[in-house]
């Protein structure tokens, strides 16, 4: 009878364990790694003994197709970067990932499957930490006019989320005020001539060393001039430097004007400009062996799809010669005569010698 009864209890035990549902009681949670670390998923199961427990990396935006990656103690993709553990005790199921790529990001999903359209299943999503990386839609670099609005934009990915900063080259002020503006939008109501230069779109998530960008923004504006000397003064034939800074974008034609005619290289004057960027030109014009009739004013213009500017330089007469150009020395002419004058001199000299020296020898 005692026999008969523990059959019975016996019995009873495995009925009421073979009605118990699967379940799921453990799952990692969300892990974190860098790219190139190894990442271990468990997943823990009860009463599970007869149905199958799978590994599948699924795409929670259904973009791809379900990836199953082992069943039961198999491991069924080909990857030796995969692992898989088996813990009877425990009736756990380890999935390792070693030399974690970025491609590697994602949801696995441990699932039991007690049928064809009945499964149980616990997601849990393994982020890989990425540097920044400057997204194709930021701003790379504009030209716009001055006065204009200017909006720049900086975008980027990677895990965490970057944040993205704004500077500009040599720490300079930026449009907005101080040297440092954050946000991925910089915007600029009116921009100025002062504004052009290079700025700097800076992302950083404490992955890596951060991305950069390097945004060349130029400004096109009207011509503007300056003159270091408005008036400048030289005696009669000697040669005078009169100059004009240009400051202006596109690069601008640059003419001086004498009594209303544009004048040119010859031999009264010589022009010269120089670029010392690409926004500024110096230019000069030399009064060569000055006379009478070139003293007066001296217009230096300059003009860009923008507009156009002049200033006015006057040259007028003095009594000693003004160092630089001259600097003490007579015009070419002059320096001429004085050659001719040194060379009869010296041959006349010559003649003398020549003879005393027959007259006592």
């Amino acid at each position: 009878m005692k026999n008969v009864y523990c059959v019975l209890v016996v019995l009873c035990i495995n009925l009421a364990f073979s009605q118990r549902t699967p379940t799921i009681s453990h799952i990692t949670q969300k892990p974190i790694k860098d790219i190139g670390g190894t990442a271990e998923m468990t997943c823990s199961v009860l009463y599970a003994m007869d149905f199958p427990v799978l590994w599948v990396k699924v795409d929670k935006e259904k973009i791809t197709e379900p990836v199953m990656l082992s069943s039961g103690s198999t491991l069924i993709i080909k990857d030796s970067r995969f692992s898989l553990r088996q813990d009877i005790e425990s009736t756990s199921y380890t999935l390792q990932i070693k030399d974690i790529q970025e491609t590697d990001a994602g949801y696995y999903r441990c699932q039991i499957l007690l049928g064809l359209n009945n499964k149980i299943s616990a997601d849990v999503e393994l982020e890989v930490r990425r540097p920044p990386i400057i997204s194709d839609n930021s701003t790379r670099s504009l030209v716009v006019n001055e006065g204009q609005p200017v909006k720049l934009e900086c975008y980027a990915g990677g895990f965490p989320r970057p944040k993205v900063s704004w500077r500009r080259e040599n720490n300079a002020i930026l449009p907005t005020g101080g040297s440092i503006y954050r946000g991925n939008i910089l915007k600029v109501p009116a921009i100025t001539k002062e504004d052009r230069g290079t700025y700097y779109c800076v992302a950083e998530n404490g992955v890596g060393k951060g991305a950069r960008r390097n945004i060349a923004i130029e400004v096109e504006f009207a011509p503007v001039i300056t003159v270091p000397k408005p008036r400048l003064g030289q005696a009669l034939q000697y040669d005078m430097d009169l100059e004009c800074h240009v400051e202006a974008y596109p690069p601008p034609a640059i003419i001086w004007i004498n009594n209303g005619i544009q004048l040119s290289n010859n031999q009264h004057y010589r022009i010269s400009h120089f670029a010392t960027a690409d926004e500024f030109t110096d230019t000069t014009i030399r009064i060569i062996t000055i006379e009478k009739r070139q003293y007066g004013d001296y217009i230096c213009k300059a003009s860009n799809v923008l507009g156009t500017a002049e200033v006015t330089v006057n040259l007028y007469e003095t009594i000693i010669p003004v160092c630089p150009p001259a600097c003490g020395q007579p015009s070419s002419h002059l320096r001429s005569s004085s050659i001719k004058t040194a060379s009869v001199n010296v041959s006349f000299l010559i003649a003398i010698y020549l003879y005393f020296v027959h007259l006592y020898f």
